[in-house]
């Protein structure tokens, strides 16, 4: 079964007329658009990084804050929508600062829980470029809680990970938490 052809089902399921002028192209839209949203699937971190490691003696905070995040709840395929803080501790080296945009993603477009989205980021952070530390938050809105179920309209969830000297230092963890409100 392919993508589309599941689709197709679906809208007929739901009792709609496949045959309708504006649902004769939906499966295949669909198909498309659930392929671009989940591409994360496809993408390989190292691909991704391409080797923009740079020689640093820097050993400062390292903050990219405000990345915009689209992902979607593995529980029932709804969006959720936010924003991304990451922050590291170099120790001899940096990562292009476009990469820790591409790294937030790759992850955020898979099937996904945000508290595991948070882990996995600050996790590859500290592993790919063997930083003293790795922060990261992220505040989403989600869908699932927004149009179905509950309904809050105005709910936002705070996740954080602290690896490294932001778990180990209160005053590493203080510095990025209270840069990050600027």
């Amino acid at each position: 079964m392919t993508i589309e052809s599941a689709y197709s089902e679906i809208i007929s399921a739901i009792g709609e007329d496949l045959s309708r002028p504006g649902l004769r192209d939906t499966p295949l839209r669909a198909a498309k658009a659930i392929q671009f949203l989940t591409r994360g699937y496809q993408q390989d971190i190292d691909d991704v990084i391409n080797n923009a490691m740079f020689p640093s003696d820097s050993e400062e905070m390292v903050i990219v804050k405000n990345i915009e995040l689209y992902s979607m709840c593995e529980h029932h395929m709804l969006p959720f929508i936010g924003k991304c803080h990451v922050a590291y501790l170099p120790k001899g080296k940096v990562i292009g600062l476009s990469k820790i945009a591409r790294i937030v993603d790759v992850f955020a477009r898979r099937l996904q829980i945000q508290e595991n989205l948070t882990k996995e980021i600050a996790e590859v952070i500290i592993h790919k470029t063997g930083a003293a530390g790795a922060a990261v938050i992220i505040e989403a809105q989600h869908m699932c809680m927004m149009m179905r179920g509950v309904e809050k309209q105005n709910s936002v969830m705070t996740t954080s990970c602290m690896l490294g000297a932001f778990r180990s230092s209160q005053n590493t963890r203080n510095e990025f938490l209270s840069l990050i409100q600027r």
